[in-house]
């Protein structure tokens, strides 16, 4: 094994999901690398955005129907704000395309 791990940042691994994804084994991958627990925080999480960018809920509605604590809901809604409009007008689209299919 060599001194410093073959995936050693954020980059590479995106990079990794991207190749299973083009070969359709996005799903397996990430079965494989995320317990049943941390699966459930990545779905909570889509969740949360998904309200945020609504913008229909309060804070404390969204942590009252998604079963999570207020800062959990506080981060989501801080990472939403270091992000450009673009980019949120891009993710709110496109969750709300993906959660109508």
């Amino acid at each position: 094994m060599s001194s410093t791990p073959d995936f050693s940042d954020w980059q590479k691994m995106m990079e990794l999901v991207k190749s299973a994804s083009d070969e359709d084994k996005h799903s397996l991958l990430l079965t494989m690398l995320m317990t049943p627990d941390e699966r459930d925080v990545m779905l909570a999480r889509v969740n949360i955005l998904h309200e945020l960018l609504q913008g229909e809920l309060s804070q404390r509605q969204i942590s009252q129907a998604l079963g999570v604590g207020i800062a959990t809901i506080t981060r989501g809604s801080t990472e939403l704000k270091n992000r450009s409009d673009a980019d949120k007008q891009w993710l709110h689209q496109f969750l709300a395309e993906q959660a109508g299919k």
